[in-house]
């Protein structure tokens, strides 16, 4: 049987990502044939600014990824909490060196999700996936968003909700709130809807 890699990059300073992925994850291998894998970006902050910001120490059962790394994948879904409504240094910086595969378009025509965390509705759940696209689009991967195959989730308005017809999302509030069931079921969701796109254009 042939295998289809899905990678679930992500970056996560408070933990509202990182369980994020992990149900991303369990959504894309829920799919026959595919394999899943969770990466973590390198880190750039020091661990005594970590402190000072209180950010929980970071799983260890994850590994962080290379860009060399990039090219084993089929497909992407990248994660991450928004600041001022872009992806974080971090992620960016990552970006930034991949450089040698873009100049190669090594990863041209692979498709690719995006998700997220905000700290409230104004904090950029959809302008997060906007600004995001330029960084596929460079690489010339292909973005793959939900629009609004999650169903009547989608239009949920009896709670608050995070996610977009761009991808799954969550609002970290104050940071004491947690993905919700909801929020966990659309992240799951779209590991597998994502996963079945990658199978699909690999076979």
């Amino acid at each position: 049987m042939t295998i289809t890699k899905v990678y679930i990059i992500y970056y996560s300073l408070y933990g509202h990502v990182d369980t994020m992925a992990r149900e991303i994850h369990k959504g894309a291998a829920s799919i026959e044939g595919v394999e899943a894998t969770l990466w973590r970006v390198p880190e750039m902050l020091s661990d005594r600014i970590l402190e000072k910001m209180k950010a929980p120490p970071k799983p260890d059962d994850i590994a962080d990824i290379k860009p060399e790394q990039l090219v084993e994948a089929d497909a992407f879904i990248f994660g991450f909490p928004s600041r001022f409504g872009v992806m974080p240094s971090q992620l960016l910086a990552f970006f930034d060196s991949t450089n040698e595969l873009w100049e190669s378009q090594a990863l041209a025509g692979k498709p690719a999700g995006i998700f997220w965390s905000t700290g409230f509705y104004g904090g950029g759940q959809e302008l997060s996936a906007w600004t995001a696209i330029t960084q596929l689009a460079h690489h010339g991967m292909l973005f793959v968003p939900l629009g609004y195959t999650f169903g009547s989730g989608m239009f949920e308005m009896g709670e608050v909700k995070g996610g977009s017809p761009y991808g799954a999302g969550t609002f970290a509030g104050d940071g004491s709130r947690q993905p919700t069931e909801l929020e966990l079921q659309q992240a799951f969701y779209q590991g597998k809807y994502i996963a079945e796109i990658a199978k699909k254009l690999k076979t």
